[in-house]
């Protein structure tokens, strides 16, 4: 399979049909087919070759679509940048992956000079926006209309599509390599279990550098949907842009979903076009989904449970289980169960599988699982074991086979849909000189999900109060990732081979909240 396949099929069909609506900027399929034949002359034109990397920094567009297709039509492996990192873990990824050239748009177009300055790896710039294009970088626009479109690469099956690069316990993030094979047929698989109208108009709020906003784009594209895309997420645009557009499709984390359905324009707006509502990329809590199901009954819920190294989707639970009532209303709390190209199970310390109830990892196998980490031939080895990807994620399979997730065994913190590793945090804090010792936890949270919470020991007569702490972390790390809340002890509790007992910590955290 080929992840241009879509827009081949596109042009044969309905070429004078929507395909992006961004802004006051339309483009039909045609248009979109011709401008993605252009980007990819102009990157082949500054030198990329089959296989080569290509990133882009900015936020979701017309252009962010261009950029993906382009790449792809161009033969190149699509990296996309998480612009919610500092310069230097920008920097590192570029390096990783030696990418050559990247599309940054007028949002980050200041971080350019610096990621010239650092990156080793980085050679052309181009400037994907409206504003002046600074001295030293290629217009992106000038760029496509002195290009004659190419042909198609058609790079396809186990060829390398993307390295999407997810955080690591070490501090440095890894990059998840995904083929075309593994991100074709898990979008396929994800409209099997979860169906939607062909043609739809459907609304991107959630990152495209995401792989759940990439999957989402995948999903549409296969059916020939008009992709309407903020450059964000806001709950009062987001709004009102479902009401204009007559969205009938969208992808949200539960933050999203919670800030749109307590905002004060929600009871004002026209949400009947809303069909389904997919969600993911972060634990959901109970009230929330009665709030949802509540104030949006003409909607489909559908939750969609997985991670960057299955690309992504391992389970859905559709819309018939999202309800409050009857006999399916038990599933409620089910991650869902695994899509046809997903086999899971569940094992203990010792790699023996668990019973139906019984909790312990889950792994899972099959044609969607990645190739690998890019350059990390040890953290590969060790997420891939006999043909089975570890996820990190404990969890238990009910008599019918539906997948709960209870716990991470990584430590990792989901707040606002992105994943924090509590290390990397614990890194960061460690560099202040006042502090002896520190751990983080994630804490719930009602708007983000889960909070990164520090507990910290300072050194005797060092004097530094929360505050210095989250800014000294937010000039190292990405600002999400620094904590928003900060406890200092005398002591952490310990076991007896000295490594601090973070269980103990959120039984105490959850004590003290039921007892205020």
């Amino acid at each position: 399979m080929q992840l241009t396949q879509s827009l081949h099929k596109a042009l044969r069909e309905c070429p004078a049909s929507l395909a992006t609506i961004c802004g006051e900027r339309r483009h039909t399929y045609a248009q979109l087919a011709d401008r993605v034949a252009r980007l990819a002359a102009v990157l082949q034109r500054v030198g990329v070759r089959r296989g080569d990397r290509v990133g882009m920094l900015g936020l979701n567009s017309d252009r962010y679509i261009e950029f993906l297709f382009g790449s792809l039509w161009a033969g190149a492996v699509l990296n996309p940048v998480n612009h919610r990192w500092s310069a230097a873990e920008i920097t590192y990824s570029l390096d990783d992956c030696d990418c050559k050239v990247l599309l940054i748009d007028d949002a980050f177009v200041g971080l350019a000079p610096m990621l010239r300055e650092r990156s080793k790896a980085l050679v052309t710039l181009i400037h994907v926006g409206d504003m002046a294009t600074p001295d030293g970088m290629l217009d992106y626009e000038s760029q496509l209309a002195s290009a004659q479109p190419v042909a198609d690469a058609q790079r396809q099956g186990s060829d390398l599509a993307a390295v999407l690069y997810t955080g690591g316990t070490t501090g440095q993030p890894k990059g998840v390599m995904l083929s075309h094979d593994n991100l074709a047929l898990d979008a396929l698989a994800t409209l099997a279990a979860a169906p939607r109208p062909s043609r739809s108009v459907a609304l991107h709020v959630a990152p495209l550098f995401h792989v759940g906003g990439l999957c989402f784009v995948l999903q549409l594209a296969l059916r020939l949907s008009c992709h309407v895309l903020l450059p964000g997420f806001d709950a009062a645009r987001t709004l009102a842009t479902i009401e204009r557009e007559k969205i009938g499709e969208s992808f949200m984390v539960p933050t999203m979903i919670s800030l749109l359905l307590n905002h004060p324009d929600f009871p004002m707006r026209d949400l009947s076009s809303l069909g389904t509502l997919m969600y993911g990329a972060a634990p959901i809590d109970r009230a929330l989904l009665e709030q949802a199901l509540r104030l949006l009954p003409l909607t489909q819920l559908v939750q969609a449970y997985g991670q960057t190294e299955a690309s992504p989707v391992v389970t859905i639970l559709p819309g018939a289980y999202h309800c409050l009532d009857g006999a399916l209303a038990s599933k409620l709390g089910a991650a869902g169960r695994p899509v046809s190209t997903a086999e899971i199970r569940v094992i203990d310390d010792r790699g023996a599988e668990r019973g139906v109830g019984e909790v312990g990892e889950i792994c899972v196998r099959g044609p969607t699982i990645m190739l690998g980490y890019w350059n990390k031939p040890e953290q590969t080895a060790s997420a891939l074991r006999d043909g089975w990807l570890h996820s990190g994620d404990v969890g238990y399979l009910d008599a019918d086979g539906f997948l709960y997730v209870v716990d991470r065994i990584k430590d990792m913190i989901i707040t606002g849909g992105e994943n924090v590793y509590s290390g990397e945090v614990e890194n960061a804090l460690m560099r202040h000189p006042a502090l002896l010792m520190c751990a983080v936890i994630g804490l719930p949270d009602p708007v983000w999900g889960e909070r990164v919470h520090a507990v910290a020991v300072r050194r005797p007569g060092a004097d530094c109060g929360e505050a210095d702490l989250i800014v000294h972390c937010r000039e190292l790390i990405a600002g999400y990732k620094a904590p928003r809340s900060i406890e200092f002890r005398d002591e952490l509790p310990l076991s007896g081979a000295g490594k601090i007992l973070k269980y103990v910590l959120r039984d105490q955290a959850r004590q003290q909240r039921g007892s205020v």
